[in-house]
């Protein structure tokens, strides 16, 4: 096995945890966790349950649409390739045609 020269590029480790600029790059920035203060609620502070109330029953409506929307897509999905199937056997009459019927 050969060795090659120190001064090779590839074969270059740094030692991040030992980088110096590293260190002092993030010695003096603030953790993003610190100022969480902000976003807590005072004890005195009252709950306002109908804005939690009506944003839940959005959300709910929201997720039902969405579910909704799922099972359209997916039985249109289904129709059709039923649909396709049955005109790549061969057959007629694949798809029913829906006529009103005839008042004589």
């Amino acid at each position: 096995m050969t060795q090659r020269p120190v001064s090779d590029p590839e074969n270059r480790v740094v030692d991040i945890r030992s980088n110096r600029r590293f260190q002092q790059a993030h010695a003096n920035s603030q953790s993003p966790a610190e100022n969480l203060e902000q976003f807590e609620r005072n004890d005195g502070e009252p709950d306002d349950f109908r804005h939690r109330m009506v944003t839940n029953a959005l959300a709910l409506a929201f997720i039902a649409l969405l579910i909704g929307g799922a099972i359209w897509l997916a039985d249109s999905m289904l129709t059709m390739r039923k649909n396709q199937d049955c005109v790549l056997y061969g057959k007629r009459n694949c798809s029913p045609i829906e006529a009103p019927a005839s008042t004589r």
